[in-house]
């Protein structure tokens, strides 16, 4: 296959594999190793925010990049953690050790044998997710066409990654009413209880119940259901 074709091919793997219950680090350790076999690059490294915003290694293309990245996020200096700090590209830069925008980092990776570096930020609209890092042996930027082509695959990993959060945000809100409405059967269920067994009206009893979760520093659905179970006294 001619390489525009081998692009393509790229790009609909990974869609393929966005199904309900895909996994992220295996999606992003596809990203980062067809980054090496269809772009100019010797390496590649994937970080991700955590919901605090702090940085974590993901995926990485060998176990070269994924010492280096880790010594990255160690110093707290380099292209990826640039790209991901200002939501834009950091663009072709030699290494130079001990020297240029990030010397501890810069030394690090001439060591492992990489020449320069690129990042790309994992970003849509407002929000950075993280950041893509690509890494070559020479000194030669990289074609536009081949940062065009990185951009992509990045771009398809963040909606990716934002679409999977969505969906497990969705369910956990759908899994917090579900037990909200579970839990509002069992409450009703024990005011009747408590307001046949203690001859009080069903606002009494409601407010019976919510005093003694309050005041035992419990849950009111537990409250409510040692109500049901006879376990709590209907005159506490």
């Amino acid at each position: 296959m001619t390489r525009e074709a081998d692009v393509v091919q790229a790009l609909v793997e990974m869609a393929d594999t966005l199904v309900d219950d895909y996994d992220v680090v295996d999606l992003l350790t596809g990203l980062a190793d067809r980054c090496v076999s269809l772009l100019d690059v010797s390496a590649a490294g994937v970080m991700l925010a955590s919901p605090e915003a702090s940085l974590g290694l993901v995926a990485s293309s060998s176990e070269a990049m994924r010492l280096l990245e880790l010594f990255e996020l160690q110093t707290q200096e380099g292209p990826c953690l640039d790209a991901f700090r200002t939501g834009q590209s950091v663009e072709h830069e030699n290494l130079q050790a001990g020297s240029g925008r990030w010397p501890s980092f810069s030394a690090a990776a001439l060591q492992a044998g990489f020449a320069s570096a690129l990042a790309l930020p994992l970003r849509l609209r407002e929000a950075t997710l993280g950041a893509l890092n690509l890494l070559r042996v020479t000194r030669t930027p990289m074609d536009e066409a081949d940062i065009i082509v990185a951009r992509a695959f990045a771009d398809l990993a963040t909606l990716s990654i934002i679409q999977h959060r969505t969906a497990a945000e969705s369910q956990r809100l759908n899994e917090q009413l579900s037990a909200a409405l579970t839990s509002r059967v069992v409450i009703e269920q024990a005011k009747g209880v408590i307001a046949e067994r203690a001859d009080v009206d069903l606002a009494e009893a409601f407010s019976r119940l919510r005093s003694h979760a309050r005041n035992h520093n419990r849950r009111l659905t537990d409250v409510a259901r040692a109500a049901i179970d006879g376990t709590l006294d209907p005159q506490a």
